[in-house]
């Protein structure tokens, strides 16, 4: 079995397009369009929330401001001492709850994150207490494509139908506009939990919203409506959006090997079952064994997404060899430390994954079912 370095290469911040884990500062942009007259009672809502927000961990500071050109368009921006703060806070159902008041004034919003890389003046005059704030040391290069991915649970006994639902839908025209297409589509599901990964280059919003608009997609997501665990009304504006935030999976973590896609890549989807209040140290663990893992030629991996959510973590890989063929690495998890740490942060089962059978054991238990994985024809 292949064991890696515990130090990265310098090289591996060329390899690492996306990441929640680099512990620069964060810089939240929301960009608001409001109802007709709704401008009182959304200031007001805002004042309750300012007040709510300030308690919350990691945050330090934020802004509301109005435009000068159109009254009905505002801006909030916040910053936080890191990613991590943010996304715990931001996925919560406490936070789902908290901005329900704002969503009832707004015709349209779009959010923005960004890694604080450079300032003027250099040093913040505010420093958190922690110390651990800091700048992105180096822009990251990219491939030009946004991922993301939505999960959510059916009543047990329908996956079977819901699988055949899914499957069977004809695939959205993937050009958006002259600057965004939907790249690929890959669906999974373990249980009753589905997992929908998307792959957008351009602007990810804008495909999401073209996604939703086409008939062929809609008849899908109507048929599936009775076998949801969570009630949902697409129909209703305010449903929609509450399911969608609490369907949310944001990929936290993207790492590519270098050099040319190999053509017969294979696409797995690995549920993690983290244990309670595990599930961003498991993100963690995971992005880090990738970094360490990207340059390695016997890595059967060439990119992996990890994407997180409270405690559901998903890991998103291309392999180019079977996974049982190195399941360590498949796992993400390159030697017996490394392994004992994972064990200690999920549900490993009686078997642990600290040797060789019980981490093939574990990697079928959390190897998704593919459903379907559509490119862009133009792709």
């Amino acid at each position: 079995m292949t064991t890696l370095s515990e130090k990265p290469s310098e090289k591996i911040s060329e390899r690492v397009s996306q990441s929640a884990f680099d512990g620069s500062r964060l810089r939240v942009v929301l960009l608001l369009d409001l109802q007709d007259g709704a401008q009182q009672r959304f200031l007001e809502a805002y004042e309750r929330l300012r007040n709510q927000v300030a308690d919350v961990p990691g945050h330090i500071s934020d802004q509301l401001c109005q435009s000068i050109e159109n009254p009905s368009q505002w801006l909030i921006t916040s910053e936080w001492e890191s990613a991590l703060p943010f996304l715990a806070w931001v996925n919560s159902e406490e936070h789902v709850d908290m901005v329900q008041p704002l969503h009832h004034c707004v015709r349209d919003t779009r959010s923005l994150r960004f890694s604080v890389l450079r300032e003027t003046p250099e040093m913040p005059k505010h420093k958190p207490e922690s110390g651990k704030s800091r700048l992105q040391v180096s822009p990251r290069i990219g491939d030009g494509v946004v991922r993301h991915a939505l999960t959510f649970t059916v009543k047990p006994g329908s996956e079977r139908k819901v699988a055949e639902i899914l499957a069977g839908y004809t695939s959205p025209r993937s050009r958006v506009d002259a600057t965004t297409r939907l790249r690929r589509t890959s669906l999974f599901m373990l249980g009753n939990r589905v997992v929908r990964a998307v792959e957008v280059q351009g602007d990810l919003v804008a495909a999401l919203r073209h996604v939703a608009r086409q008939p062929e997609v809609q008849e899908v997501e109507e048929a599936i409506n009775p076998f949801l665990e969570q009630d949902r009304d697409l129909s209703d504006p305010n449903s929609a959006r509450v399911f969608f935030t609490r369907a949310a999976l944001p990929a936290v973590h993207h790492v590519a090997a270098s050099g040319e896609e190999p053509p017969d890549l294979r696409r797995h989807a690995l549920l993690y079952p983290a244990k309670p209040g595990c599930g961003m140290a498991v993100a963690q663990l995971l992005a880090r064994q990738d970094e360490l893992a990207a340059e390695d030629p016997a890595n059967p991996v060439v990119a992996s997404t990890v994407f997180e959510r409270d405690d559901i973590v998903v890991r998103l890989v291309d392999v180019r060899a079977p996974l049982e063929s190195e399941p360590a690495l498949a796992l993400g998890v390159s030697g017996r430390r490394a392994a004992g740490v994972l064990e200690r942060l999920v549900e490993a089962g009686p078997q642990g994954i600290t040797d060789g059978q019980g981490l093939t054991g574990f990697l079928s238990r959390i190897d998704m079912d593919p459903i379907t994985d559509r490119r862009a024809q133009d792709h």
